[in-house]
């Protein structure tokens, strides 16, 4: 997806799905378009929808994939829902942004595909990988020379405070899984119960 399109997805779901696209939402705090100002009287079924679509954004999965988690989260116990972004967000490629090894999720998920992380030691370049509590995620030796992985090491891209659920250490370019997080731990903007509602019909 190009810049300009992650900044209108960003204007429209109302959401900074990047840096760049918060600097623009800072400047323009409304949906793109013509009529993007004006208050809309949105449907139980279109608010669902749109939370569906942030949700989606903010782990850049397709619509498939967050189905399947949702099957998944389903059967697990507990509030579906909040299941369900623990369940995602115990991907690799969200462990790799949440610990400060990437910008964005899209470079999350490029570095992983490309083959840059290894998960208890053995290399694994699948974005979807599904982390267990305990589990170490390090930059491989021949990666941390590169560009993007010195300027992690050096905190660039990590945010203010780092998840309680992940134990990082970047100078290492090394990182850990604590846990699988609460609901109330993780840095996603979503009433994932309206996602519940979308999926339940």
């Amino acid at each position: 997806m190009q810049a300009k399109a992650k900044v209108k997805l960003s204007r429209s779901l109302g959401i900074a799905l990047t840096p760049k696209a918060a600097k623009y939402m800072e400047r323009r705090p409304y949906p793109p378009g013509q009529h993007g100002r004006g208050r809309k009287k949105e449907s139980d079924y279109k608010n669902q929808l749109v939370e569906k679509q942030r949700l989606r954004a903010q782990y850049n999965i397709s619509e498939r994939q967050l189905r399947n988690a949702y099957a998944e989260a389903v059967r697990k116990p507990g509030k579906t829902g909040e299941v369900l972004v623990g369940l995602l967000e115990s991907r690799l490629d969200a462990f790799v942004l949440r610990a400060g090894f990437a910008r964005t999720i899209y470079q999350a998920r490029q570095f992983v595909n490309h083959g840059h992380f290894t998960v208890n030691g053995r290399k694994v370049d699948i974005a979807s990988y599904r982390l267990k509590a305990g589990d170490f995620v390090q930059v491989r030796k021949k990666s941390r020379e590169t560009t993007p992985f010195q300027l992690a090491a050096a905190g660039a891209w990590a945010g203010e405070t780092t998840p309680a659920y992940i134990e990082a250490h970047l100078e290492g370019l090394i990182a850990r899984f604590l846990s699988v997080p609460e609901r109330k731990q993780i840095p996603v903007i979503c009433d994932e119960q309206l996602v519940v509602e979308y999926y339940s019909k």
